[in-house]
């Protein structure tokens, strides 16, 4: 695990961005295409907005395949929808095709959207291994990543796979990749800034001991791939030396 802390968002998101685009570069490079998974809600977006300004010209953007780590049951026009977001700050922005997006039918029963984005993903990779170049992740101020939130069946999902999720505190549905599919990443990133993200942190990098269904993000442990959190010093303030 690599660790990451930065003074200001501004140095985080540029070293951050300039690290996506090296990932990117080195894959088109070696397999003559990027595939890579977004993380949704509020924190990507100026990463986003980097990516799709300064790194425009930087990488073959027509080589870059992006998919989504997680996504609320919401209509795809609806403002949490992740994939409008991303649409919004990276994808129409840089042009990117239809067919290099792989978005989630939230039109379907959640259930069945987790088994047509699994199927899409499978066909994606022609039935290899589903290794992702680099799945960039955010930690919620209760330690949950994508969807994978405390004491939900998800903490215990041991499938390499995209499954439908209950979240009793939301009262909703989520679709999320599981903790295996994410640990088969070359390249796994956290995004994780702000106070409010303390004390999760503290818990998820700090304790000796692992309570995964308390704190989901200890979950995230490539198995041979690199693991790095980009922070800043008010999210790494209770970590000790």
């Amino acid at each position: 695990m690599n660790l990451l802390i930065y003074k200001t968002l501004e140095e985080l998101n540029q070293d951050l961005a300039d690290y996506v685009i090296k990932i990117a570069e080195m894959s088109i490079e070696e397999n003559d295409r990027f595939n890579f998974v977004l993380t949704g809600g509020s924190s990507p977006k100026a990463l986003y907005h980097l990516l799709a300004t300064e790194g425009q010209h930087r990488i073959d953007w027509e080589k870059v395949y992006f998919f989504f780590g997680d996504e609320r049951n919401v209509p795809a026009n609806d403002d949490n929808y992740n994939g409008l977001m991303a649409k919004k700050t990276i994808l129409d922005p840089l042009g990117i095709k239809e067919d290099h997006i792989f978005y989630v039918d939230t039109t379907l029963a959640p259930e069945k959207a987790a088994i047509e984005y699994k199927k899409a993903i499978d066909k994606h990779f022609n039935g290899e291994d589903i290794v992702f170049d680099l799945i960039l992740l955010g930690m919620g101020d209760d330690a949950h990543t994508a969807s994978i939130f405390p004491h939900t069946t998800l903490v215990k999902d041991k499938e390499v796979n995209i499954a439908a999720v209950y979240v009793e505190k939301l009262d909703t549905y989520r679709i999320s990749f599981t903790a295996p599919l994410i640990n088969k990443a070359d390249n796994v990133a956290f995004l994780v800034f702000g106070e409010n993200k303390a004390e999760a942190l503290k818990h998820v990098i700090g304790d000796t001991e692992k309570n995964v269904d308390l704190y989901p993000s200890q979950l995230i442990d490539p198995i041979d791939g690199k693991l790095t959190w980009f922070t800043d010093e008010a999210a790494t303030k209770l970590l000790e030396d």
